[in-house]
C-alpha cells in the first residue's frame, strides 16, 4: 500500500523554525530575567513594558505617549477597531484583503466598501470615488508592504495621495505593516506615518514577523488621545499584556545596539529572498497559465488561475495530494474563486518544488490548463 505523500503548507505566515534565532532569543530571556526581574514578571500597565514602548517610539520618531505595546497586532487592531468603528460605518477594505481583518470589521457591523488592490497598491481613486458616491469612509485598512494576501506594495505616489485624501476628507487611514522590514529586493519607501501631518494615520506592525510567531508582541503608534482611549480599553480588557514576551523582545532589538536584531532580520529576508524566487520559478514551470507578481518582500504571493477554475475542488485536490493552500475567496467579500494565497514563509526550497509540482497535478487532474 502507498504511503501517504509528506505534508507541505503554503497555507500559515510564519516563518519555518531554521530561519528564527533561537538561541539569541534564549540569550535575551536569560538577560530579561537578570537586568529586569521586578518589571518583568509585574503585571505591568496596559501600555506595555515601558522599555520597550520608548525603542518603538525613537524608533519611528514619536513621544512614548503615542505608542501602545499589546499582545500581537491582532490585539492592537481590535482595540483601534473598538474605538473608531461602530455600526454602520463605512470603511475601506483592500480587495483581496486579510480575512481577519474583514472579520473583526464584519463583527462590529462596518459597512465594508472594497476598493480594488493594484499592483502599485489600492486603487487610490476608488477610494476618491466613494466619497463622491455620498459614502464619507470613516477609516481605510490598508496594508503597504509585501501586502497579505496580494504580495503587493503600495507606491510612493499613492501613499502621498492617500495621506492627502485622509487629510482633505477627514479619514483615518489604517497603516497595518507587519511586514515592513522583510523587503529583500526594490527600494524602501516611507511609512505613511512619516508622511502625515494631521494625525490622520494609526500605524500598527509586528515582532511576530521578525523575532518570532510564539512571541505575540505588537504595536500601535498614532496621535496621543486616540492611543490613551486604547489605552483604557486595553486596562478593561487584560489590565496588562503579556510582560515576559515584551520585556525579552526589548532585550532582543536592543543587544549589541540592534546589530543582533538587525543580523537576525537580514538571515530571514536571505531565506525568503531564496524561496520567493523558488517558488515562482516552479509556478512558471508547473503553473504556466498562472497569473502571479514576483514579490519584493514578505511572506506571500496570490496566484491567479483561468477563469473557470474551480477554487473549491482545486483546494480539495492539493489537500488529497498533502499540499494546504488557501482559497482566494477567504480575502473577499465575493469573488476570488480561481485564486489561491501561497505562503512560502514556512517550506524549504525542496519543499517549494515538491509542493507546486503536486499543485500542478491538482490543477491538471480537474481538466483545468496548468
Amino acid at each position: 500500500m502507498a504511503s501517504e505523500p509528506a505534508p507541505i503548507s503554503f497555507a500559515r505566515g510564519a516563518p519555518s523554525l531554521d530561519i528564527v534565532d533561537v538561541d539569541g532569543l534564549r540569550a535575551a530571556a536569560d538577560r530579561a530575567f537578570s537586568n529586569d526581574p521586578a518589571g518583568t514578571t509585574a503585571y505591568g500597565t496596559s501600555i506595555g513594558y515601558r522599555p520597550l514602548r520608548a525603542w518603538i517610539a525613537e524608533r519611528h520618531g514619536v513621544a512614548p505617549e503615542q505608542v501602545i505595546v499589546t499582545n500581537g497586532s491582532m490585539q492592537a487592531d481590535a482595540f483601534l477597531f473598538e474605538a473608531l468603528v461602530e455600526d454602520g460605518d463605512v470603511v475601506v477594505v483592500e480587495k483581496p484583503t486579510y480575512d481577519r481583518t474583514l472579520l473583526s470589521l464584519r463583527s462590529r457591523g462596518a459597512d465594508l466598501r472594497p476598493v480594488e488592490l493594484q499592483e502599485d497598491g489600492i486603487d487610490v481613486a476608488g477610494v476618491e470615488a466613494l466619497f463622491a458616491e455620498g459614502a464619507a469612509p470613516r477609516l481605510a485598512h490598508v496594508i503597504p508592504n509585501f501586502q497579505n494576501p496580494a504580495g503587493y506594495t503600495l507606491s510612493a505616489d499613492k501613499r502621498r495621495a492617500l495621506v492627502a485624501l485622509a487629510a482633505e476628507r477627514d479619514m483615518t487611514i489604517f497603516e497595518d505593516d507587519p511586514y515592513v522590514d522583510l523587503r529583500f529586493s526594490g527600494e524602501t519607501l516611507p511609512t505613511m506615518l512619516s508622511l502625515d501631518t494631521a494625525d490622520r494615520v494609526v500605524y500598527a506592525s509586528s515582532f511576530s514577523k521578525v523575532v518570532c510567531p510564539g512571541i505575540r508582541a505588537g504595536y500601535l503608534v498614532g496621535p496621543e488621545k486616540l492611543i490613551s482611549r486604547i489605552t483604557k480599553l486595553a486596562t478593561n480588557t487584560y489590565i496588562s499584556p503579556n510582560m515576559v514576551a515584551q520585556s525579552i523582545v526589548n532585550e532582543y532589538v536592543r543587544a549589541d545596539d540592534g546589530a543582533a536584531f538587525n543580523r537576525s532580520i537580514e538571515t530571514i529576508k536571505a531565506a525568503l529572498s531564496e524561496r520567493a524566487s523558488a517558488l515562482c520559478e516552479a509556478l512558471r514551470r508547473e503553473l504556466p497559465d498562472a497569473r502571479f507578481v514576483e514579490p519584493e518582500g514578505g511572506y506571500f504571493l496570490w496566484v491567479e488561475m483561468p477563469e473557470g477554475t474551480d477554487g473549491d475542488a482545486l483546494f480539495a485536490a492539493a489537500a488529497e495530494r498533502g499540499v494546504q493552500i488557501v482559497k482566494g475567496t477567504d480575502f473577499l467579500l465575493e469573488g476570488g474563486e480561481n485564486a489561491f494565497r501561497l505562503a512560502y514563509s514556512g517550506v524549504t526550497v525542496p519543499q517549494i518544488e515538491e509542493g507546486v509540482a503536486r499543485l500542478g497535478d491538482a490543477v491538471r487532474s480537474l481538466g483545468v490548463a496548468a
